[in-house]
């Protein structure tokens, strides 16, 4: 039982033992059913506090710091903040299983952000330097599990015949560059998000579809040749619509994802796998999103993530391991 009270007055360097123990809970719950967990250590949005929140703090404690949260990648306050968390996060002894966080099994990777973006222009080189500098801190305190940056997944201006591949000239504004981000000597794995519905509002859904592909492709194709690092597509969404088709649309653009990663896999090639954004249980309707939905109430998508996992499964499963029991429901 957790013995401190909830508190909306929280400070930089604390962490909030409450939330700590049931997170304690969810990775001991994680390996007692063979899950592995990518563990987020930021938000770029203000939810759940976010970087803005880093920046609120420094200019409590007296930081000459603009509105502006692009600080958060360069100020040497705010990074001290970060790494803080960062260091309390790894070194964590889980009060269920005794087991530090650096050393649990349960956790595939940590993701230093999730959707990094910059306000200006001119903050890409500082958001570059904080991920090589960041990555190369967690190594420091954790050797055992894999690093990856969160990002997107958008091309930058540097290389011209990239920025196509984008859903919009916005995109390539936003300090992210894929290939740039992710050649980072610690990043051990790309990651990519896929929202096509979000991105491109207007279009029809041909016209989605023969973008997704392109979009998937192209990460690929540069994971595999350029970066010489897997890939995952770490978030697929689709907006919940009131109307009919949205289980159908959806399905058609995982089914596009899925079947490129797993060519790409069973090529033993760079795709290493995709994740849908994002499933929930019943009772927990406030903390969905747009893009929520209980995997049993939408049967078609249910058996579609299952047959992706099953698939990937079987191409690495080593004979005499049991693994996993896929079973694909009817």
């Amino acid at each position: 039982m957790c013995s401190c009270r909830s508190s909306n007055k929280k400070f930089a360097g604390q962490t909030h033992c409450c939330n700590l123990i049931v997170l304690d809970y969810v990775i001991y719950e994680a390996r007692r059913n063979n899950i592995r967990l990518i563990l987020c250590l930021v938000n770029n949005l203000d939810n759940f506090g976010g970087k803005a929140q880093y920046v609120k703090w420094a200019q409590a404690a007296g930081a000459n710091l603009t509105n502006s949260t692009d600080s958060f990648f360069y100020h040497p306050t705010i990074k001290g903040y970060y790494k803080d968390y960062v260091k309390a996060m790894l070194t964590r002894k889980n009060s269920y299983s005794g087991i530090t966080y650096c050393d649990e099994p349960a956790i595939f990777a940590w993701e230093l952000m999730n959707e990094p973006r910059c306000v200006s222009n001119s903050s890409g080189p500082h958001l570059q330097a904080w991920i090589a500098e960041m990555a190369a801190y967690v190594k420091s305190l954790d050797n055992n599990h894999l690093v990856t940056v969160g990002i997107e997944g958008f091309y930058g201006p540097g290389i011209a015949e990239r920025l196509g591949f984008n859903p919009g000239d916005w995109a390539a504004s936003l300090c992210c560059d894929f290939l740039q981000n992710s050649a980072v000597e610690h990043i051990d794995f790309a990651s990519v998000h896929a929202y096509p519905d979000s991105w491109l509002p207007k279009a029809r859904m041909e016209e989605k579809v023969r973008y997704l592909s392109s979009w998937v492709d192209s990460h690929l194709n540069d994971s595999e040749n350029i970066l010489k690092k897997p890939v995952l597509f770490s978030e697929v969404g689709y907006l919940q619509h009131a109307n009919a088709n949205t289980t159908v649309d959806r399905d058609i653009l995982l089914r596009v994802v899925y079947d490129k990663i797993y060519d790409s896999a069973r090529k033993l090639q760079a795709g290493g796998g995709a994740l849908i954004w994002q499933l929930m249980v019943k009772g927990t309707h406030m903390y969905h999103d747009n893009f929520s939905l209980v995997a049993r109430d939408h049967p078609s998508t249910y058996k579609l993530i299952k047959e992706h996992s099953c698939r990937l499964q079987m191409l690495h499963k080593k004979e005499g391991d049991p693994g996993w029991q896929c079973t694909i429901p009817p």
